[in-house]
């Protein structure tokens, strides 16, 4: 296992090695899990998104890439960008963002996939275009807002934000109705899109990259730079917020992830601990890939190496599996 200089008060490998990475639980679902979650969908998937697009914003790496703004659960306006290929379009994404939002498509594009359309949302509270009145834009903040009930945890709006953007995307690409999408998601984006996609059947297989949210009893009890430090600051003071972390914690969601996902977990990561992480990955359901990087949320000299694995896995994965 690689080691780094780093000045972190901590160990951001948390003491464990790849074999005990790969044997972390996800902690067991409350009884009501899936008929919590099966309702939030269906209440998303009631929403008519009014998806707008706005004029074109760039054109790189063979996509056209507009604004657009689409409307979500509750009636909350959002925003984020239309990435349209400049070929016909024969596969769909969605694609999640880290803590923190996106101000651009950034890295995000190119995508996977030749001929690829994609919508980039900013979920509420996250970026210039999701902010939402009330919703701090913080990630400390964030994580906290709403957290004494399952029912108004942001969290679960922002999962409900990534459904949205979906029916948007369709609604605006009619090529991709009827196809199975793609999703992509980073940090915070991979943690939303282990509790969106067990539900969604418009999915057929997804990336998620050093996810969060996943085994929330540990991630308490395990220091961080992260938005778990909120979390594990809350739950000195409230340690009853432990009842409702059940419903939102991605390992145990992704127990019914059925669909085929690709994880990329980090063996050293000081803001998403790497327990967490790969809880997600040993949890889900269904087919399953496992790429390894050597460290997360963390800048070395190995990074465009594993930068490089991870974009040539993608393509092959979803390539195996959108492509057909």
């Amino acid at each position: 296992m690689a080691s780094f200089v780093h000045g972190f008060p901590f160990d951001p490998t948390y003491g464990y090695t790849l074999d005990e990475l790969k044997a972390v639980p996800a902690p067991p679902a409350p009884d009501d899990f899936a008929a919590f979650w099966r309702e939030r969908y269906a209440a998303a998937r009631a929403v008519a998104p009014d998806p707008e697009v706005g004029p074109l914003e760039e054109e790189r790496d063979g996509v056209r890439v507009h604004g657009v703004t689409y409307t979500s659960v509750g009636g909350v306006r959002l925003g984020g960008w239309l990435a349209l290929p400049v070929e016909p379009v024969r596969h769909g994404f969605v694609i999640g963002h880290g803590y923190g939002g996106r101000a651009e498509p950034g890295p995000d594009l190119p995508l996977p996939l030749p001929g690829s359309a994609a919508i980039l949302p900013c979920v509420r509270g996250m970026g210039a275009r999701g902010l939402a009145p009330g919703i701090p834009d913080r990630a400390d903040g964030h994580v906290l807002h709403g957290i004494a009930s399952r029912a108004t945890y942001v969290i679960g709006d922002c999962v409900a934000d990534l459904w949205c953007a979906a029916s948007a995307l369709q609604e605006l690409v009619p090529e991709v109705a009827g196809k199975g999408l793609g999703y992509l998601g980073e940090s915070f984006g991979g943690g939303l899109g282990a509790l969106a996609l067990p539900w969604d059947e418009r999915f057929a297989a997804a990336q998620l990259t050093v996810p969060t949210f996943g085994n929330h009893p540990l991630r308490l009890t395990l220091p961080c730079a992260g938005s778990g430090e909120a979390v594990r600051g809350h739950y000195a003071g409230h340690p009853e917020v432990t009842e409702v972390l059940r419903y939102f914690d991605a390992a145990t969601a992704a127990a019914f992830l059925e669909r085929p996902t690709l994880v990329g977990a980090a063996l050293f990561d000081p803001s998403v601990p790497p327990p967490g992480q790969f809880a997600v990955y040993n949890a889900l359901a269904g087919e399953r890939e496992l790429l390894v990087a050597a460290a997360g949320h963390f800048v070395h000299r190995g990074l465009p190496a594993d930068m490089a694995a991870l974009a040539a896995a993608r393509q092959e994965f979803f390539g195996k599996r959108l492509d057909r």
